[in-house]
């Protein structure tokens, strides 16, 4: 077995800048806390009359049954069979041993102002901020960037990644990006703050949004390269035209006067993380979009971090619909989750409203047994909450116009339900540190609340669009659970297993604030956690579920980590989970954001099942100043997408931080890389 790899010291290469605090999310991490509620946390509700334990096995144990192929649920014994599984001491073997899919030798911890990847292992630059994939856009000019030219051009900050297939091109794929925001002092010579330029306004507007565009894989090798003016190929940005559809489309609390009909967006803003459908379209989260609207005054714009003076960017002044002031709905057009038809280059994109308005982190579909799509979802704000919508309708299979029409409109018709969270120890045993409780994990049981189906409300003294346009507003009514900033959501195609993301919470425990509890166990947090969550009976649409935390991340010497039970002198360090994709073995990986461990932020591959669960190593890390995001790993190809590379304080295109992808003298630009075995085999076996 491998030893534990080696932390790193220097103090200013880990952590999040303030330069990325600026323009990714407003500052929001210096701006007071949005939720201000007193509903219960977690370590203040009783426990059930279900146990926990209970629940966990027999959602586990249905879970393995379905995966061995039968219907037979499991009969006496047949539980305690299931959780020793997670609890069995790994084999001796190797360096590069590991579960399957994970048999590659870990990268270490490092500094290094490239993306480094295991021995074995090559990589390509498959796109670059401001390539063409337009027809008629012009390449890349570093001096000559436009607002025209950057339409037509892969946009700034890639983030969610998808990779569709393409019938009928042999080896040819459709790479779907989001563009989550843009480093204006990173993009544009002699930047000046306080007065931008209409030009470079506008041409950040286009850096936003999202990029489709065609890739061919390299016969020989995992090498993906962009198929520029490919038909499919297209742009969307703050200017494109986005449908509001759903319950609460053309109600007075969408309305503008610009659009009178509350059915028609322009725009769509910080897209982050997102999902893939079982129908073939890809769903993607608008964010931090508050930080986009000055002059917020309302109590609903204090509680979505709308702030009362300008932004940083500057935008309401060359439009007035940033301008809170003088269009208040406009930010209730922004905070949804974007659909969009990758293989319909005309379509008009949906913003669905029936999934609620707040910080999407991530939107990540599975189906019920009787095929009704369920979307997990995170809200990504300190003390904030993790939903789920369930639909009432039900997929229907096939690629027909019919069949396509229809699955279009499976996210506007269900129920919008938040999570509560309860922790089967005593109180006393969570006492901040991280220290686990006398039976060994931070576990529990959980309910989902409902808030709305269709045009009814669950939730006393809100109306059914006040729920989906104040969704926060809701979960603070209903005492939904705070969590450690709820990032992506993912459950896992093998065994129906919720995994939820939570970065970190360095707010946790202060004077006023919600203290730990068992599923947000230290005080402080800076490291995060990852949260492991299972349906009753593994069906999706249930109203309650068990949970447990699969890791508690750090620094493996520190004894408030946790890695599943497994030896954490044979793990690597991980700091500050944020994206999270599942492999085709069923492995979860994860990606950092924020790394306070010293090391450049990485992504990392975790065994979920076996022997050797919680086992993790380290596979890449990103350049200097970048964070690593929208991982895809297929069986011979790892995809990141690596954002805002440079963004250090200090850092301006005169002064750059990093010379990633081009070396010194280019332009630092965030880019998507791909990552293959160099003999051409599949990853990690």
């Amino acid at each position: 077995m491998r030893n534990l790899l080696p932390l790193l010291n220097s103090p200013h290469s880990g952590g999040r800048s303030a330069l990325t605090c600026r323009y990714r999310c407003g500052d929001a991490c210096f701006q007071d806390v949005p939720n201000t509620s007193d509903n219960e946390y977690a370590g203040d509700v009783i426990a059930g009359a279900l146990s926990r334990r209970s629940m966990m096995r027999a959602a586990a144990v249905v879970t393995v049954a379905a995966a061995a192929g039968t219907s037979a649920l499991a009969g006496p014994g047949a539980p305690q069979a299931v959780a020793a599984e997670s609890t069995r001491k790994p084999q001796a073997g190797k360096a590069a041993d590991g579960a399957r899919g994970l048999r590659f030798a870990a990268v270490a911890p490092n500094t290094t102002d490239a993306v480094t990847v295991p021995d074995g292992y090559a990589q390509n630059v498959v796109i670059r901020w401001g390539e063409p994939i337009l027809r008629g856009a012009p390449a890349f000019d570093a001096d000559k960037q436009s607002a025209k030219a950057q339409a037509g051009q892969f946009g700034y900050n890639n983030d969610f990644l998808s990779l569709l297939p393409l019938p009928g091109e042999h080896g040819r794929q459709v790479l779907v990006a989001n563009h989550e925001y843009t480093d204006e002092i990173l993009m544009f010579k002699g930047y000046d703050p306080a007065n931008p330029t209409r030009e470079q306004v506008e041409t950040a507007w286009a850096a936003h949004g999202l990029s489709i565009v065609v890739v061919q894989e390299e016969r020989k090798s995992g090498k993906l390269t962009p198929v520029t003016r490919h038909h499919l190929n297209r742009r969307l940005h703050t200017t494109s035209v986005f449908q509001l559809t759903g319950p609460a489309a053309g109600s007075d609390l969408l309305k503008t006067s610009a659009d009178p009909t509350g059915a028609l967006v322009l725009g769509t803003l910080n897209n982050c993380a997102g999902g893939t459908t079982p129908w073939g379209t890809t769903l993607h989260g608008e964010e931090n979009f508050n930080q986009y609207f000055a002059n917020g005054s309302s109590a609903t714009d204090k509680r979505y971090g709308i702030t009362t003076g300008a932004t940083e960017r500057k935008w309401e002044l060359f439009d007035k619909r940033f301008d809170a002031k003088q269009e208040p709905n406009e930010s209730h057009r922004q905070g949804w989750v974007v659909e969009l038809d990758p293989y319909d280059p005309d379509s008009t994109p949906r913003k669905h409203t029936a999934l609620g308005r707040f910080k999407h982190e991530a939107a990540q579909p599975r189906l019920t047994a009787d095929g009704r799509p369920v979307v997990y979802m995170g809200d990504d704000e300190r003390f904030d909450y993790f939903y789920k919508f369930v639909s009432s309708k039900r997929m229907k299979k096939g690629t027909s116009r019919a069949a396509r029409e229809h699955n279009l409109t499976l996210l506007d018709e269900g129920t919008l339900y938040v999570a509560k969270l309860t922790g089967d120890s005593p109180a006393a045993e969570i006492d901040g540190t991280g220290k686990l409780p006398n039976d060994g994990e931070f576990d529990g049981s959980g309910v989902w609340i409902p808030l709305a189906t269709g045009t009814t409300s669950h939730v006393p003294g809100m109306t059914a669009e006040e729920v989906y346009v104040f969704t926060r507003l809701a979960g603070d009514k209903v005492g939904a659970t705070k969590m450690d900033r709820p990032e992506d959501v993912e459950p896992s195609p093998r065994t129906g297993r919720v995994y939820v993301a939570l970065t970190n919470n360095t707010d946790r425990g202060k004077t006023g604030k919600a203290g730990a509890d068992e599923a947000n166990p230290r005080n402080l947090n800076k490291h995060g956690q990852v949260l492991e969550l299972a349906e009753h009976w593994d069906d999706p649409a249930s109203d309650g579920f068990a949970w447990r935390l699969f890791l508690v991340a750090g620094d493996p010497n520190d004894s408030a980590t946790y890695f599943a039970g497994f030896p954490k002198d044979k793990v690597s360090p991980i700091s500050c989970p944020d994206n999270i994709a599942f492999d085709p073995h069923g492995n979860l990986w994860l990606s950092t954001d924020g790394n306070q461990l010293g090391s450049h932020d990485g992504l990392f591959g975790v065994a979920t099942r076996g022997e050797r669960r919680g086992e993790l190593k380290q596979f890449l890390t990103v350049p200097k100043g970048a964070e690593t995001c929208g991982p895809i790993i297929q069986d011979r190809r790892v995809l990141v997408a690596v954002q805002h590379p440079g963004e250090i304080d200090g850092a301006s295109v005169e002064k750059p931080a990093s010379v990633w992808p081009d070396g010194p003298g280019k332009l630092v630009r965030p880019s998507v890389v791909a990552v293959y075995r160099k003999d051409g085999r599949a990853i990690g076996v």
